[in-house]
């Protein structure tokens, strides 16, 4: 285990003043599922020796603590298909109360009936399960042939071991627009907040992303017809802005990447499983901490560095057919 005694000694400033206290730690590309918006159907996955292996992962994210990170979000892919993903968490867990104030997780759910009660154990709280229908055909052709029901129980099982769940639901014209009111019913019934997404041009795909952009603020808009929705104070680290809905009693998340950018407040980079840390979302921005860690070199010299160059915001668009991504990288790389 490294030492854990000298965090928060100096924290991590970008060129615009925002300070870093949040990384999303991806510990895979691979996925079980195949969402039409996030990869390709027929997707090329890493070796398994471009990966940070379980002691490299920790270094560099004790690294991070050392310089403020209070809080690490697990992500991938899908984290928990990664064989040695207890481990993981388990070292990134000796940190809570040592400068690390959460441990949290992203998951499509699909492997949370095995791993919920270990991830409670781990001093896991809440986690992020994205779920985009609760119609198992719609279910199937949004993740190309997936089920429903395995993500179900999965989300029962974290309920059941005191997990507090939040549903990512990423909002899609085509395929769940319409669903949208049954959904955040059917969650806030279960004492589940909703948060919906914005869409976002990272990577290619098979179809146009523009055929299933939908602006949230539209969608706010709606929503508000049928439903009294108030502003909610609450706040997770990320960019979401919450409301709450008095009819149901629950939580709205908003996170608008496109119509409504948030960037001026940002908090976050996010590493790769291969050690390529993103300085932004939908900027190109980046440093190989990988190399770093495997010659032995200064990892908290190359996070400054790092840090200095963060980009003030992206680019993200999506206003016309036949756009290109903002990004070459698929979200599956990125880290979510």
């Amino acid at each position: 285990m490294l030492d854990k005694t000298n965090a928060h000694t100096h924290g991590l400033v970008d060129p615009f003043g925002r300070k870093i206290t949040y990384l999303r730690l991806s510990v895979t590309d691979r996925c079980d599922l195949r969402c039409t918006y996030c990869m390709s159907e027929k997707m090329t996955f890493l070796p398994k020796s471009d990966l940070l292996d379980a002691s490299e992962l920790e270094q560099v994210a004790q690294a991070f603590i050392t310089r403020g990170v209070s809080k690490i979000r697990i992500t991938g892919g899908e984290p928990l298909v990664r064989r040695n993903i207890m481990d993981i968490m388990e070292r990134m867990s000796g940190y809570l109360g040592h400068g690390l104030d959460e441990l949290t997780l992203t998951t499509n759910g699909t492997q949370l009936v095995k791993h919920a009660e270990l991830l409670a154990k781990f001093g896991v709280k809440r986690i992020n399960v994205s779920l985009d229908s609760l119609d198992p055909d719609t279910f199937t052709r949004i993740t190309r042939g997936g089920r429903l029901n395995p993500v179900l129980d999965g989300i029962t099982a974290a309920q059941s071991h005191g997990l507090k769940i939040k549903l990512n639901v990423v909002v899609l014209k085509r395929d769940n627009l319409n669903e949208l009111p049954s959904m955040i019913r059917w969650a806030h019934a279960r004492d589940i907040d909703v948060t919906l997404i914005e869409a976002m041009p990272m990577g290619e795909i098979e179809e146009d992303r523009f055929n299933q952009y939908v602006p949230l603020l539209g969608v706010q808009s709606e929503l508000s017809k049928d439903w009294t929705l108030t502003r909610d104070t609450y706040r997770t680290g990320g960019p979401s802005d919450y409301w709450r809905v008095k009819e149901t009693g629950g939580r709205l998340g908003f996170i608008t990447p496109l119509s409504n950018n948030f960037c001026g407040g940002c908090n976050r980079v996010r590493l790769t499983c291969t050690g390529k840390l993103f300085l932004c979302l939908g900027q190109n921005e980046d440093a190989d901490l990988r190399a770093v860690v495997r010659s032995g070199g200064d990892l908290d010299a190359a996070l400054l560095e790092a840090i200095g160059r963060k980009p003030k915001a992206h680019d993200f668009r999506i206003d016309a057919l036949g756009q290109g991504p903002a990004v070459a990288r698929h979200m599956s790389m990125t880290g979510g």
